[in-house]
């Protein structure tokens, strides 16, 4: 594949989406091909998943969620992020398997490794080159969450503690994978955040 995969991660309100827009306003001035998605929720077929796991009123099974996150991510790279990195186009991601392996893994306190395992084999093994993920103590992010208008979907309703297991284990897989995250803080004014993110690219895209 010559085209190049990024992915955004991080906690709920850390700027994930602002991010990736912006990145995909920069590389489309250099001229590049851009496919902007998310998990879950980048295909028809996610977006069905995605109001299950998101907005399901009632109990959903921890590993019933697991699993329906790494059905989602198994349609969706076979359907949208291959072709695309096929193409040579940069595909970039907000959410993908780091994001199970924080949620589900840590949050919701099943085995990190068997996750992650479970998205690698629905994946054939496709991980990004670059992972931008933006650090924020639980909270500021909390504040931000409380700021916005939205109401709360399951994820973003758990009590702090959830979400300091999740953070902790964003941290903990970028100290073991340096060479693919770029750890950022997002307390950091966006344009700053925004520069750092197109280094680690730039240096990517050679």
């Amino acid at each position: 594949m010559t085209g190049l995969f990024v992915t955004f991660e991080g906690g709920d309100g850390v700027g994930k989406t602002t991010q990736a827009a912006l990145l995909e306003h920069w590389l489309r001035e250099q001229g590049r091909e851009v496919v902007r998605t998310r998990e879950p929720g980048g295909t028809e077929v996610g977006r069905r998943i995605r109001d299950l796991v998101l907005h399901h009123h009632g109990h959903v099974d921890a590993r019933a969620e697991a699993l329906l996150y790494a059905a989602d991510r198994a349609h969706h790279v076979a359907t949208v992020v291959r072709p695309a990195l096929e193409r040579g186009d940069v595909v970039i991601q907000d959410r993908y398997l780091d994001s199970s392996v924080a949620y589900q893994g840590a949050g919701r306190v099943l085995n990190p490794d068997e996750i992650r395992e479970l998205s690698l084999w629905a994946t054939d093994r496709l991980l990004p080159a670059v992972t931008v993920l933006l650090d924020l103590d639980e909270a500021s992010a909390r504040r931000r969450r409380d700021a916005d208008e939205k109401p709360f979907d399951r994820l973003e309703a758990e009590k702090d503690d959830f979400h300091a297991r999740v953070r902790a284990a964003f941290l903990a897989l970028a100290a073991a994978e340096p060479e693919r995250f770029l750890v950022v803080d997002a307390a950091l004014p966006v344009d700053e955040i925004a520069a750092l993110v197109r280094v680690r690219v730039r240096e990517r895209l050679g």
